[in-house]
């Protein structure tokens, strides 16, 4: 067992279980989980008549039913039940007995609230499993001074507490009520991973009934009596602001409450990372139903007109950073030459390791390729929306937010209001993606509501979304690798950037297994807002990079998994230099565990086939396309995947990730692109934006995890990358050509 000291006090726990009991749930059914749903959880279990608080995580009832509070937002990454598994785990109750709810925010307890960055189960499965060793810790300790034994004599299974010497045992229910008097122990012990029962195996989601019969779940479906309905206008064009309004028309519209201007942050306020906005002032329209809010957008006369560049200050991730933005109406044309000029030019050098010029000029062979990428919008199923309710002292947010404690931040300085007068309830996520990182729609709802002293609800419509950003960056990078006259990769030189970001991780493979290597990197600042998009910068640089290995492995003669080992096997024995942010072994673990699982080598007629392999987010992700042809087209038959993600917390889960990575991966990089003239997007809607149909998924996709005891650590986004480089070899393979530009394909020439 681990030993683990806790670092908080029993006040830390009362605080957030007075929040997180029967009073904080307002009688709202989605907040009700593992039985989908009170009434049905009634059903099938007999609730307690009395409630005793344990931890922060969690609480009992006297007839044993635990309820354990999820923390995080549920984006569908399934966290919602996996966090509760980890606390089950450790309380070592029954996790039929086991009730669900989504937490609500409150960050004097729970930590890092935030679903981003594939880390909500990496950075809170030592918090999680120490409430729930703590909770079982009290019991014991509870059960010790009613049978006066010693507690380390007490054993505990399936919400059970047992003494073997003499004979007494009692459920948890009848312990709760003692053990919520007990003091939080200074340390607990945890459980070693081979004596995991509930860990790693497979569980149902607790929102799955709800989800597919339709119940209220997504902050879409919230309502409140006497809430009015709000929208947005902002410019058509990137680059641009308002001028002037009439909206005589529109007030006189039935059921047309008002129409004002908004400034969504104040002047002067210097924003977080999160805040991004390309448009701060919009028209605000706020009717009694969404139809007629529609209507009267359309009856605005609007005048627009160019905002000249400026400079801005923003608290990022690493600390102020000074953000420029150009004036003037970009096009798509000219990104594309200006990041090609860029790539010409001598950029920001961020790794260097031997003589790469030397290497270079030594070559008996150069090899080169240019890779690029579009914008790409977020497109999330459920619309962007959120409730509010602000009044003088205080303000009710609810619905569905990927930031909630950075949110919180911002709505203080807007709205005037001490952080404690602020309540965020969070709703289960139609869809992220990294776009409702992005808070700037939960500070209009909570700014309209503010203005007209009453409830209303945020809602875009899909073309305001589109049309107004945050977007995928578009990327471009050039490598070019040397070769001697043996064919050995001897240097090894990667180039490249984006719209105000760069997808360059220097420090990565094949950093670290080349004598010879150079990382530079440029940024291309633009007026277009941009941000995380599933996987960010891994979400291009992976599909470049990979795709390049490839063809390097080719000119090398080689077979493109053992020349990939081959390069892991010297980063392993003899690495070059010391910040190489990767394990070689476990890299080429589950490149060896795909080359296995796939039967690599084994070929089959008629079945082309490409590799890939990536880190991102913590964890280690190697795949294999099996691609045919018929009546002349690409189809993909097969994606074989092997993922080293740690310890695997709920298998079914997990799987599902794995897949819709793949599947989403498989779709962006065939069909999907933002592009821009005059500032205007060009794509508003899924009519010219384009999406992966059902019929050119996978036929198949065969998941396997490595097995292993080191902690959880990513999952939601390291399986898209490299799904996009395994694409594309497959696809050189079934048609002799390379594809170096995203989309690969519009419309359905390609794969059908």
């Amino acid at each position: 067992m681990t030993t683990v000291k806790l670092s908080y006090g029993r006040r830390s726990f009362l605080k957030t279980t007075a929040l997180a009991g029967g009073g904080f749930m307002l009688g709202i059914s989605w907040l009700a989980a593992c039985k989908s749903g009170t009434k049905e959880a009634e059903a099938m279990l007999t609730m307690p008549k009395e409630w005793f608080d344990l931890t922060g995580f969690l609480k009992i009832g006297e007839n044993g039913v635990v309820t354990i509070m999820s923390p995080n937002p549920e984006i569908g990454q399934n966290v919602k039940t996996s966090m509760p598994m980890i606390v089950a785990e450790e309380l070592d109750c029954d996790w039929k007995n086991v009730i669900v709810e989504q937490a609500p925010l409150n960050t004097s307890i729970f930590t890092r609230q935030l679903a981003g960055g594939s880390e909500s189960i990496k950075e809170s499965w030592k918090a999680l499993r120490t409430a729930g060793a703590a909770a079982r810790q009290m019991l014991r300790e509870a059960a010790a001074q009613a049978w006066q034994v010693p507690a380390e004599e007490i054993t505990t299974a399936a919400g059970v507490l047992k003494h073997e010497k003499s004979g007494k045992s009692a459920g948890y229910g009848e312990m709760a009520s003692a053990a919520a008097k007990i003091a939080v122990p200074k340390e607990v012990k945890m459980k070693d991973a081979k004596d995991f029962k509930i860990i790693g195996t497979p569980r149902k989601n607790v929102d799955g009934k709800k989800i597919v019969t339709g119940q209220p779940l997504f902050g879409l479906d919230y309502k409140r009596e006497g809430m009015l309905i709000a929208m947005l206008v902002h410019p058509p064009a990137f680059g641009m602001k308002l001028k002037s309004v009439d909206s005589t028309a529109a007030k006189a519209m039935p059921g047309i409450v008002d129409i004002f201007n908004l400034n969504v942050y104040n002047q002067g306020y210097e924003k977080q990372w999160c805040d991004t906005e390309a448009f701060n002032e919009k028209i605000v329209v706020v009717g009694k139903s969404t139809w007629e809010v529609m209507q009267a957008k359309k009856a605005l006369k609007l005048e627009w007109e160019p905002f000249p560049a400026y400079a801005e200050n923003v608290q990022g991730w690493g600390g102020p950073q000074k953000v420029t933005i150009p004036g003037g109406l970009e096009n798509t044309a000219d990104h594309q030459k200006k990041m090609a000029d860029l790539t010409a030019k001598p950029a920001q050098v961020l790794r260097k390791d031997g003589d790469p010029d030397a290497a270079f000029k030594s070559a008996a062979q150069v090899i080169e390729r240019t890779y690029t990428a579009p914008f790409l919008a977020h497109n999330t199923m459920e619309p962007m929306n959120f409730f509010a309710h602000v009044t003088a002292d205080k303000a009710e947010l609810v619905g569905p937010i990927q930031t909630p404690e950075f949110v919180e931040k911002t709505l203080s300085a807007r709205l005037g209001l001490p952080i404690e007068k602020i309540d965020i309830q969070m709703t289960r996520m139609g869809g992220g993606f990294g776009r409702r990182l992005y808070g700037h729609f939960v500070v209009e709802a909570a700014a309209i509501s503010q203005k007209m002293n009453a409830p209303i609800k945020l809602v875009y419509t899909r073309e305001d979304d589109m049309s107004a950003g945050v977007y995928r960056p578009a990327y471009h990078v050039t490598y070019r690798a040397a070769l001697d006259a043996n064919k050995n990769l001897i240097g090894f030189h990667i180039k490249g950037g984006g719209t105000s970001d760069s997808p360059i991780h220097a420090n990565r493979f094949p950093a670290g297994a080349v004598d010879n290597y150079l990382a530079e990197e440029w940024r291309l600042d633009t007026n277009i807002s941009t941000g995380a998009w599933r996987a960010p910068g891994s979400n291009f640089i992976a599909g470049a990079e990979q795709s390049f290995l490839d063809e390097v492995a080719e000119a090398a003669g080689k077979d493109p998994i053992e020349f990939r080992l081959a390069l892991f096997e010297k980063a392993q024995k003899s690495p070059v230099g010391k910040d190489n942010d990767y394990d070689a072994t476990r890299y080429a673990g589950v490149l060896k565990e795909i080359k296995e699982k796939s039967g690599w080598g084994n070929s089959q007629a008629n079945v082309f086939r490409g590799v890939s392999a990536y880190f991102c987010h913590n964890s280690y992700v190697a795949q294999v396309v099996d691609m045919v042809v018929e009546g002349g087209k690409p189809i993909i038959q097969k994606v074989h995947c092997a993922v080293d993600c740690g310890i695997l917390v709920n298998p079914i889960a997990a799987t599902n990730l794995v897949e819709g990575g793949i599947v989403d991966g498989i779709g962006h990089a065939l069909y999907s692109g933002m592009s821009f003239k005059d500032g205007t997007p060009e794509q508003t809607n899924f009519d010219k934006y384009r999406l992966i149909r059902h019929s050119e998924a996978p036929k198949a996709i065969d998941v396997h995890f490595v097995k292993s005891e080191v902690d959880p650590t990513g999952l939601g986004e390291p399986v898209n990358p490299p799904i996009i480089a395994a694409l594309a070899n497959a696809m050189y393979k079934a048609t002799g050509k390379r594809v170096y530009n995203q989309p690969f394909a519009m419309g359905a020439a390609v794969l059908g």
